[in-house]
């Protein structure tokens, strides 16, 4: 299977998850989806590879899909659930390289055939992984600030709450992509690649971006329909 093919794979079975976790699990599932996409973005991000006629690196659907989460607890639930959904993550991500780099530490047994692998991606994660956080947090944060900004604008030119979901969802999503495409592109990989790989690095990473972001909107309206269906389990509980 082509890597193109597996990217597009890749969308479909995590943006899909999304919304399953939501539909099973409420606020609940959004919120451990955030949790694994967080973690699991952070190690694969460390693969370089070909696709579409570019250099890129993996994770960024999963990345993807933590914007697609604070977009629907904005939409859903509110402001606080999102930014406490990115607070959670980012605690999350900390605790994990604390535990990865004492893994290090450990003197393997003879019969030990893994040391080494962890060694090889987790000695070289901690810069990847911290540069990721300040950049996802940041991010995130503004995403969540900016889908409010343009939800007063719909309210204003629409006089609803309900219209221009897409143009929020977007205008939100699109920026703050901007933003974490080029500090993470400048934080992470100064020094580690080439001028030229980094510039591929960016334009691949925020043209995926760029296609979450349209992917990801009738994922959003899913939600919404679930969600006033009340469809959504325990679409009340607190977490």
């Amino acid at each position: 299977m082509t890597n193109e093919l597996l990217i597009i794979l890749s969308f479909i079975v995590i943006y899909g998850g999304v919304a399953l976790f939501y539909r099973l699990f409420g606020k609940s599932g959004l919120l451990a989806f955030s949790i694994f996409a967080t973690l699991v973005a952070n190690i694969e991000v460390l693969l370089l590879v070909e696709a579409f006629g570019m250099e890129m690196t993996l994770g960024n659907v999963l990345f993807g899909s933590t914007f697609l989460i604070t977009d629907i607890l904005s939409e859903n639930h509110s402001r606080k659930d999102a930014n406490r959904a990115v607070l959670i993550s980012t605690a999350c991500s900390v605790l994990f390289i604390a535990v990865s780099q004492i893994w290090l530490l450990y003197t393997p047994a003879a019969n030990d055939w893994a040391s080494g692998a962890f060694h090889t991606i987790f000695s070289n994660s901690p810069r990847i992984i911290c540069a990721s956080l300040t950049v996802y947090l940041i991010s995130q944060l503004v995403d969540v600030w900016l889908y409010h900004k343009w939800w007063e604008w719909c309210k204003r030119r629409f006089g609803d709450s309900r219209s221009g979901l897409w143009i929020r969802n977007n205008g939100s999503t699109m920026l703050s992509q901007l933003l974490n495409t080029s500090l993470f592109t400048f934080i992470a990989f100064s020094g580690v690649h080439s001028f030229s790989t980094m510039v591929d690095i960016f334009v691949s990473s925020y043209a995926i971006f760029l296609v979450t972001s349209l992917v990801d909107t009738p994922i959003v309206y899913l939600c919404r329909s679930i969600h006033e269906k009340g469809k959504d389990g325990i679409k009340n509980e607190n977490f």
